[in-house]
Parts: structure tokens; C-alpha cells; sequence
């Protein structure tokens, strides 16, 4: 076999199976592979999920992560496919390729010994953080403006109050698995279309753990967790705007083999109001007033957030014009205090005058040197 029969064996291998098994696209991130691994890990373990081929998806995603979440094999893989990731070499019976010495290597466990190598993963019993949650508050707008405390209720993943999170009985202890002596993996040989490799994979006694339960904790059938209510109180900052979040640290699920518990993140909805607009800190208020006002000018009562502001108009305001209230818009998200309330000033024009409407602005025209059109269906009538 030549090196170009080989390499088209190799491309034609399939580099996206680990992926599609994690459900994630070949760009995922390793905090994206970690926190889908997790999720998987959790919905198909054998001792929490007893549905017909639960433990067989167990084992492929146990598989697929021991790949994809090491860089190197991953990098391996996404090049060679599972061969790449996982073989210990290309010896062995059926593989054939152990003399070669042509074209001046040193043989083909020297070509790829830079990228296929045994390895074993980390500790499986080290602790680990557990996930992390997401809540959604619905806020009114004052709500968002001012700040508020809410009381808010949910379910997550907490340590069994039974066993305290170890899955074992009362009384007992887990013990290191005899199958893989605490390492979570074991050695495998297979047949592949390059010989007999030698891979990597999850225990198939401790799925993963390293260790055994010989009884399990009758509360939490062994997994060490339960799910049990949680409340928690949330300080809404003023100022907060749809799609923000805040983390609430360890307000998550619990963690295993004694790791933190995950975070919690809530993400605000903030309903609109229908009187006001908001930008940020800044609160919008459209105001109408009459030509008079406008012209004259005067003082009015002005609602805003924080109560009704008495507003100087001043003579000759324009429509448009934006009168600043300072300290009456919303609460400053970074930083302290509030922002400001921008009355928007609209100009109203009367559709109908009576007689001495009519007369007065006539004689106000006829002042100011003003010629007016003469029909009657125009806003003045005829002119005199």
C-alpha cells in the first residue's frame, strides 16, 4: 500500500461523528463541548435514565467527548478522523505496515507518532463545577426605572440531603472501580482498515467516574443529586433594559465528587410604557401644547417617572424644541444616580375658530403685516 492509498483511506474516514454526537458544529467552542458533554452525560447515565439505549448513547457521548475535549486529539481527529484521535500506533496483526521503511521514514508508527498516541484523560474523580441555569424576570417599566428586590422560585440539581451527594447508601463508601483502577478508562483494541489499533474509552463499569457504588442511596438511586426547589431573592438594579443579565454566583446546579455548584444568569424583560420612551438612563416625554403657549409661553405641571414637575415654556418655543428636566429619567445602570426626563415639545393647531377666534387672529395678521388668503375654507376665512 502506498502513502497516497493511505491518505485516501484517512480522508474518507468520518470526522464529524463525535460532534453530531454532542449535538454541536465542528466550530464549538471547548466551553460549548464541556457544557453539552454535561447535559448529555447527565440525561443518558445509566443510573438516572433506565429507557431502552440510554446507556448505549451513554457510552458514545463518554466517547466523543474523550476526544473532542482534549485539544490535541481533537486537532487529530478533525484531520485523521477517530483512527487519528485514539490510535496507539499501526503495528499488529492485518495492518502490514509495521517494516515499511520506504521514501526514507522510519516506518508508519514514525510518520504519526506526532498525532496518534494512547493518552488517558484527566482524573475522573476531580470535582466538578455543575451547570449553570438561566431565569427570566419580567419587570414593569417603573420597576426597571427605580430598582426592585423580587422573590424568585425554581428547581435545580441540588446535593442528595440523604448521602450528600456521594450516591451511596447510609453507612457505605464508593469504592475505586477494580475494571479500571480509578482511571474512568480502559484500553481497547480494534480492527480497522489500518490495522489493529488500540484506543481510548470511558469505562464501561463506572461510565466514567473511576469508582463504584456497591448501594446506591436509595433517594438519589446513586446519581447524588436530586431535584429540589430553590428560592432565591435578586437585587434588580436601576436602570436595567431588556436582554441584560446578571450571574448569581453558585445559585446553580450542585457540582460532583464535591466541585461548586453552577451559576445562576437572569436575563430582564422590561414592558413598555404608554406614556414614555427610553434610551438607556434617558426617558422621552412628547408634550402638546397650544399656538398661545407656544408664542406667550407659560408654566405647566409635566408628568414624569418620578412624579409631576412643574416646566417653564419659555416664548416663541418651537415645535421640536427639547426641554431638558435633569434628574428625572431613569436610574444610571454604571454609575450612580439618574438620568433625564426630555419633554418633546408638539405644537397643536386648532381645526376649527369661532367668530372671535377668528377676528382676533385676523387683526393679529393684519399687525404683523401678514397677508392672508382669501377663501373661505382656509384656516383664517376670507380676508377683510
Amino acid at each position: 500500500m502506498t502513502i497516497s492509498d493511505l491518505n485516501g483511506i484517512i480522508k474518507g474516514m468520518n470526522n464529524e461523528e463525535f460532534y453530531n454526537e454532542l449535538g454541536v458544529g465542528k466550530n464549538a467552542s471547548q466551553d460549548e463541548i464541556k457544557k453539552a458533554y454535561r447535559k448529555l452525560s447527565k440525561q443518558y447515565h445509566p443510573d438516572i435514565n433506565k429507557e431502552a439505549g440510554a446507556e448505549d448513547k451513554y457510552k458514545k457521548v463518554q466517547e466523543a467527548y474523550e476526544t473532542l475535549g482534549d485539544e490535541q486529539k481533537r486537532a487529530n481527529y478533525d484531520q485523521f478522523g477517530a483512527a487519528g484521535a485514539n490510535s496507539g500506533g499501526f503495528g499488529g496483526a492485518g495492518g502490514g505496515f509495521s517494516g515499511f521503511q520506504g521514501g526514507g521514514f522510519g516506518g508508519f508508527e514514525d510518520i504519526f507518532s506526532s498525532f496518534f498516541g494512547g493518552g488517558s484523560g484527566g482524573n475522573p474523580n476531580a470535582p466538578q463545577q455543575g451547570e449553570d441555569l438561566q431565569y427570566r424576570i419580567n419587570l414593569t417599566f417603573g420597576e426597571a426605572v427605580f430598582g426592585v428586590e423580587k422573590e424568585i422560585k425554581y428547581t435545580r440539581e441540588d446535593n442528595c440531603g440523604t448521602c450528600g451527594g456521594s450516591g451511596a447508601k447510609a453507612g457505605t463508601h464508593p469504592v475505586t472501580c477494580a475494571r479500571c483502577g480509578g482511571r474512568g478508562q480502559i484500553n481497547v483494541d480494534r480492527q480497522t482498515p489500518l490495522g489493529m489499533m488500540r484506543s481510548t474509552v470511558v469505562c464501561d463499569v463506572c461510565h466514567g467516574t473511576g469508582k463504584e457504588i456497591k448501594e446506591k442511596c436509595t433517594t438519589c438511586g446513586g446519581s447524588g443529586h436530586t431535584k429540589q426547589a430553590h428560592t432565591v431573592k435578586v437585587k434588580v438594579p436601576a436602570g436595567v433594559e431588556t436582554g441584560q443579565q446578571m450571574r448569581l454566583a453558585s445559585q446553580g446546579e450542585a457540582g460532583s465528587d464535591g466541585g461548586p455548584y453552577g451559576d445562576l444568569y437572569v436575563r430582564f424583560t422590561v414592558a413598555a410604557s404608554s406614556r414614555y420612551e427610553r434610551d438607556g438612563s434617558e426617558i422621552y416625554y412628547a408634550l402638546e401644547i397650544n399656538f398661545v403657549q407656544a408664542a406667550l409661553g407659560d408654566e405647566i405641571l409635566v408628568p414624569t417617572v418620578h412624579g409631576d414637575v412643574k416646566m417653564k415654556i419659555p416664548a416663541g418655543t418651537q415645535t421640536g424644541t427639547d426641554i431638558r428636566l435633569k434628574g428625572k429619567g431613569a436610574g444610571k445602570l454604571r454609575g450612580s444616580g439618574f438620568g433625564d426626563q426630555h419633554v418633546m415639545v408638539q405644537i397643536t393647531i386648532p381645526k376649527k375658530l369661532n367668530k372671535e377666534q377668528e377676528t382676533a387672529l385676523r387683526e393679529y395678521a393684519e399687525a404683523s403685516g401678514i397677508a392672508v388668503a382669501g377663501a373661505k375654507t382656509g384656516l383664517f376665512g376670507k380676508k377683510k
